[in-house]
């Protein structure tokens, strides 16, 4: 979760900016950049697929940079590390403008502590909400211990939606948190991750998940958590400090904000190659606050479930999927050897054990691994060391390291029949099915499905993954303390996975 203050190094506030070579254009703003698509927007929906970390990451940094009015932000995961605290830098100085800033994030995760989230709050433009409280945040084990045994189902009702919606007019929605390892800047263990921008048309539907979420009785004020002690802690200069922590080469790459700079040129550049692909159906489908109504225990689905499985429903030639996490039940087994049967090739990449970062979920899928070989499925499992690692890495981070990190996979996308692509958040498990609430854009447009597609069939070949069979899989090539904790795993419910 978000840190502004204790995270940072204990540094005398000094007046040099590490960033004082880079000046904001201030005659530059959102609205200008996007005037001559102005028209474009009303009717339909620009798409640009945000494939590796480093660009994923710039996109956001230049948008908080630009923005005008408002800076709307979903996420599961945000966390104290040093993406974390750039990012914090930059809402700041956004909010220093005038731009309202307005951050929901789930309570399960949070890893910071009160004082350093009330910090960031404390800016009279700056608002934080967190969601379904009561596990986390200002909770020790004991509380933690009571919630899960007396309220286990809404103890386990979380928030995976992931929105970045700035001005009302532009989105970026996808796989990635915001952390370290979703934009390669991890020096050990990064993610292979997918997001989309969105401009025009369904940014609207997008705004409107986003106040729902904000206004439901799930989401409470972070100042409602906290003690009134609590409230009196603050640093009078904690977001000097902040920004000097940014703006330190040592801690951020000045090329990194020099990129962010370029962005407008970069992005004429995009329109002009056509990049930018405009589409007139784009659906963004997101699961209501509180997800189902809990009458069927642990399950009941949801709206984003609904969506996906009427997909595949449709699926007349192709299924071709990437989800870190493969955890299937009876109900998606049927699904897919209906399709097999209706002559629908099924591709699915996953992790592999050697690869992935929660064995929790590696176990889950293990148990029914050959059930789902069974429907006729075929099943990848990414390599530690995939070779398309080294194309999607930030530059910066390979400038900096000597070697290349492992990679996991983390992109949760669909392309169906070669014409339609899906990009959210939605794992192929039970929690994404029935407990989490999700969200996924729905493209409608071969281009950008070409260009999808194209990237997964990279990652289908030798060097990037391994092919599951019924008598052979990967499972050797992960360390032995690896398998054995897997195997430990089992206990667990496939139903919370």
């Amino acid at each position: 979760m978000v840190a502004c203050s204790e995270t940072i190094p204990e540094i005398p506030v000094q007046k040099k900016d590490f960033c004082s070579s880079i000046h904001r254009n201030d005659s530059l703003s959102l609205s200008k950049a996007l005037n001559p698509l102005r028209q474009l927007m009303q009717d339909k929906t620009g798409v640009y697929v945000l494939e590796d970390g480093g660009n994923a990451l710039v996109a956001r940094g230049w948008l908080s940079e630009y923005a005008e009015q408002s800076i709307d932000i979903q996420y599961f995961i945000f966390s104290p590390d040093n993406v974390g605290l750039i990012a914090c830098d930059y809402l700041v100085r956004a909010a220093d403008r005038g731009v309202k800033v307005r951050l929901l994030v789930d309570d399960i995760m949070v890893e910071a502590g009160v004082h350093e989230i009330l910090t960031l709050d404390s800016h009279e433009n700056i608002e934080i909400k967190i969601y379904n409280p009561g596990v986390k945040l200002g909770k020790n084990s004991y509380n933690k211990l009571v919630k899960f045994s007396t309220d286990f189902r809404s103890a386990n009702q979380r928030m995976h939606n992931k929105t970045f919606i700035v001005d009302q007019k532009v989105v970026i929605t996808g796989g990635r948190n915001m952390a370290d390892e979703y934009f390669d800047y991890n020096h050990e263990y990064n993610f292979r991750d997918r997001d989309v921008l969105l401009l025009g048309k369904a940014v609207n539907t997008v705004h409107e998940s986003f106040e729902s979420f904000w206004n439901s009785p799930l989401s409470v004020p972070v100042t409602k958590l906290v003690s009134e002690e609590d409230k009196t802690k603050l640093d009078n200069t904690r977001f000097d400090r902040l920004h000097q922590y940014a703006c330190n080469p040592n801690n951020f790459w000045p090329q990194v904000r020099a990129n962010m700079q370029e962005l407008p040129q970069a992005f004429q550049r995009i329109q002009q190659s056509g990049q930018l692909v405009w589409a007139d159906s784009v659906f963004f489908v997101s699961d209501v606050p509180g997800k189902n109504d809990g009458k069927k225990g642990l399950s009941g689905s949801g709206v984003c479930t609904d969506a996906l499985i009427n997909l595949i429903k449709k699926a007349k030639y192709s299924i071709d999927i990437q989800s870190p996490y493969l955890i299937t039940t009876e109900i998606g087994q049927t699904l897919f050897r209906d399709a097999v049967k209706r002559g629908v090739k099924i591709r699915i990449l996953t992790n592999s054990l050697a690869s992935t970062d929660n064995l929790e979920a590696f176990s889950g899928y293990q148990r029914d691994r050959n059930k789902l070989l069974e429907t006729g499925v075929h099943i990848y499992e990414f390599k530690p060391d995939a070779a398309e690692r080294r194309k999607v890495m930030t530059g910066a981070l390979q400038e900096k390291i000597n070697f290349t990190p492992i990679f996991g996979l983390h992109a949760k996308s669909m392309v169906i029949d070669g014409k339609i692509t899906v990009i959210g958040t939605f794992n192929l498990d039970p929690r994404s099915a029935n407990l989490n609430t999700e969200c996924v854009a729905i493209i409608h447009s071969t281009k950008i499905t070409q260009g999808v597609l194209k990237g997964m069939e990279e990652e289908f070949k030798p060097e990037n993954s391994w092919q599951t069979t019924l008598t052979s899989n990967p499972d050797s090539v992960a360390t032995s303390a690896k398998r054995v904790k897997t195997w430990t795993k089992r206990l667990v419910p496939k139903s919370i996975l």
